[in-house]
């Protein structure tokens, strides 16, 4: 019981801590640094294709993106948990 205390305790601090922990700095992602890299390195370089789809915002962006990912790990947490019940069956046979 003690162990499962401390457990949560400690999740909890890393969940909360992070809102009061100011490094200055801004979330950005990879795809921003990489451009900036791009032009610096090359910076005639042209992209060899446009955006199918522009978000029209940061916010829209960063959900489709997330609901991406959460798609994707329901997809493969299903395949896995498919082919644990039928080696689970397979095996109490």
């Amino acid at each position: 019981m003690k162990k499962t205390i401390t457990l949560l305790l400690v999740l909890i601090a890393l969940v909360i801590l992070p809102f009061f922990i100011n490094h200055g700095g801004e979330y950005g992602g990879a795809d921003g640094e990489a451009e900036a890299l791009i032009q610096v390195t090359a910076p005639d370089y042209e992209p060899w294709f446009q955006p199918l789809y522009e978000p029209a915002s940061g916010e829209i962006e960063s959900l489709l993106f997330t609901l991406q990912g959460s798609l994707g790990a329901a997809v493969i947490f299903y395949i896995l948990g498919y082919y644990r019940s039928k080696r689970s069956e397979h095996v109490g046979n």
